[in-house]
Order: C-alpha cells, then structure tokens, then sequence
C-alpha cells in the first residue's frame, strides 16, 4: 500500500473509472462504488455550501447525476476527486443563484492592501474535524452570510487557489482574498464564544 493515502485514493478512482467505463449499458455496480466512496462528503459539502438542509440530499444526487453523464468527457487532467468537486460547486452555486439571487456576491469589499493583512491561518477541514462537533461546526458555518461562507468552503475545504475562487465567484482576487480572511477571523471567534460559553466563562 502506498505510504500516501491520497495517492491510494487516486489509485482506486482510476480503477473504478475503467471499470465504470468499461461496464456494459445499465450495469451501475462501478458507478455506485465511487458514489459510496464520496456521497457523506459531498452530501456535507452540498449542506455547508448552500445552508439549504431540505435540498441537500438532492443536490448530492443531482451532483452525481451530472457526474455519471459527464464521465465520458472527463479527460483526467485532475483528479476525479477535484473534478466531482468542481461539479458540486457549480452546482450548489447555480441553487443558491436561483434562491437568493446574485445577493450572496452582494458584499462591500474593503480593497486588501498587502498579503500581511490576509495571513490568517486556514481553517482546514482536518482542523474542523479535530474541533469536534459537525453539529457545531455547521452551526457556525450556517450563521455566516453566503459572502464569506462560501468562498471559506472553497479555499479551505475544497482547496481551490485564490485564483480559482475568483473565477468560480466572479469577483475579484484582492476581495476574494479579503472574504477569506474575514472569514477565517469569524469562524474562529464564534467557536472561542461557544467554547466560553459551554465552559461557563462568557467574554465580559
């Protein structure tokens, strides 16, 4: 086994894609075996990027639908795994975009004046989980404004460049950039407040 469990990942992707590929019309079996091996995330993802827990379930299967048709044209520049990614991303995009409109771009953006204001340490998904409750943690995530919650998602869950989140957004970098920091500062004061307030020690 290979000392790098992304690259085992990788490995089996490749090989339930040949399968998948290879199978005979309506045989799913293969198709089904990535869809275990990724639906609890992206279903959470779906939940955390829209805060819509009602359609979340749907969005994963649409987010797989679109995958299975789109298998053909997957050329394997990227991973499968970055590519589902960008397949539920656009998607959970294009809901929030008919549900709330274009208001979760609707942000005023302080222009970011040099890399040192932004250098807030990332909120990475393995630093969430070691936090503790997914309950919570969704907690924090859903009383965030579609601004900063979702390009936070993006940079530190998703792991898309600044540059990536820009385009996907249509926005600019510096305020792409300047929501992360904002965001990051947010995330990490709500759970300080609630760690207070579980331990009896509110802020005075």
């Amino acid at each position: 086994m290979s000392a790098d469990p992304t690259e085992d990942f990788k490995e089996r992707d490749e090989e339930l894609l040949r399968a998948v590929l290879s199978a005979p019309e309506g045989d799913l079996r293969a198709f089904e075996q990535l869809v275990q091996q990724y639906q609890n995330r992206i279903l959470a993802d779906c939940r955390f990027l829209t805060r819509d827990e009602n359609n979340a379930e749907d969005l994963a299967q649409e987010v797989f639908v679109k995958a299975f048709f789109g298998l053909r044209s997957f050329e394997g520049r990227s991973s499968f795994r970055h590519w589902l990614k960008r397949i539920k991303v656009n998607h959970c995009l294009n809901h929030l975009k008919k549900s709330e409109g274009k208001a979760f771009l609707a942000i005023d953006d302080e222009v970011a004046e040099g890399l040192e204001q932004l250098r807030v340490s990332p909120v990475a998904e393995r630093d969430l989980e070691a936090m503790g409750d997914r309950q919570r943690i969704a907690g924090i995530l859903d009383s965030m404004p579609a601004p900063l919650r979702v390009p936070l998602i993006l940079r530190d869950m998703d792991e898309f460049s600044y540059e990536d989140i820009a385009v996907t957004l249509g926005i600019g970098l510096s305020a792409v950039k300047m929501r992360i920091k904002r965001a990051r500062e947010r995330f990490r004061r709500c759970y300080e407040e609630e760690d207070r307030a579980r331990k009896g020690n509110p802020a005075r």
